[in-house]
């Protein structure tokens, strides 16, 4: 399953958006407000909980500065990875676009498809305030 979550531009430049979100204590600014739970537990990787939810381990996979960042599932039953995706589009001007990717069966596919919806689109959408 690949969903996206649409583009988000900042007023920031490429390089202080990827610093931002190459920083996993940030995540926590953009999380929806029925966060439950939030936890660091190391430079790259981070726990985090939504209320009615599972608690969910992401750690940084890949980097490629100062367009690409990758988290990915770290343990659990369920292979995914988070990429935010960032473009300079002027000095001070860029746009971010988060992705989800997710190898799930169909009955869990349907299951979680809005919910993933929802929590891609607040994600980015927090960014303009976060940042």
């Amino acid at each position: 399953m690949n969903l996206e979550s649409p583009k988000v531009t900042l007023d920031k430049s490429a390089q202080e958006i990827f610093d931002f979100l190459n920083n996993v204590e940030n995540f926590e600014k953009l999380m929806p407000d029925n966060i439950s739970k939030f936890e660091v537990l190391g430079e790259d990787k981070f726990l985090f909980a939504l209320k009615g939810m599972p608690e969910i381990i992401l750690k940084r996979k890949e980097v490629e500065a100062p367009n690409k960042i990758v988290l990915g599932a770290a343990g659990g039953k369920l292979d995914f990875s988070l990429t935010g995706l960032i473009s300079q589009l002027d000095t001070n001007k860029s746009e971010v676009n988060l992705s989800f990717a997710g190898d799930f069966n169909p009955m869990m596919a349907m299951m979680v498809k809005g919910p993933l919806t929802k929590f891609l689109e607040t994600l980015a959408g927090n960014m303009s305030s976060a940042i």
